[in-house]
């Protein structure tokens, strides 16, 4: 299985590294290949576009625009062409930016899994998002206990196939 992480980058005090890091393991361990758009800041840009392109969102808003349009472009083709699920931590800083609506939308569209995980209460969740996701989860622990669950079902499943 195929995972894209999506969730706060830009409005993220950490730019969105902790939860990505905590959950990344995991997922490894359970056979699941993992991209994670956070920790690929290179991503296919120039080096000095991304050294320089969060500056440029004040000094150089076209030149910005530019940028950012790549990294739009480069991160929908790894969910359209390289993953089978979306997981989504929404939080409030996902709330203020637009990046992690886009995909979540954008996955949900082309009928990719899309898993949300929140802290926050259901009230508080765009209808949006949550119209979005195949699951809602309060947590990691639920969300792991289901992937858990479904992967035992699959190698149950492919054994009585043999």
């Amino acid at each position: 299985m195929r995972v894209y992480l999506s969730g706060a980058i830009e409005y993220a005090p950490d730019r969105g590294r902790t939860w990505r890091d905590a959950i990344t393991p995991w997922l490894e361990s359970q056979q699941c290949s993992v991209y994670d758009p956070a920790r690929d800041t290179r991503k296919d840009l120039t080096l000095e576009e991304a050294e320089h392109f969060r500056a440029w969102k004040t000094a150089d808003l076209p030149r910005f625009q530019s940028v950012v349009r790549k990294i739009i472009r480069y991160d929908l083709d790894k969910i359209e062409r390289e993953s089978d699920l979306v997981l989504c931590y929404w939080d409030e800083h996902a709330q203020r930016g637009a990046g992690t609506q886009a995909e979540v939308s954008f996955a949900h569209r082309l009928g990719k899994a899309v898993y949300l995980v929140s802290p926050l209460p259901t009230a508080q969740i765009s209808g949006w998002i949550l119209g979005c996701s195949d699951q809602v989860f309060q947590d990691f622990a639920g969300f792991k206990r289901h992937i858990h669950m479904q992967m035992q079902r699959a190698a149950t499943t492919a054994a009585g196939e043999r």
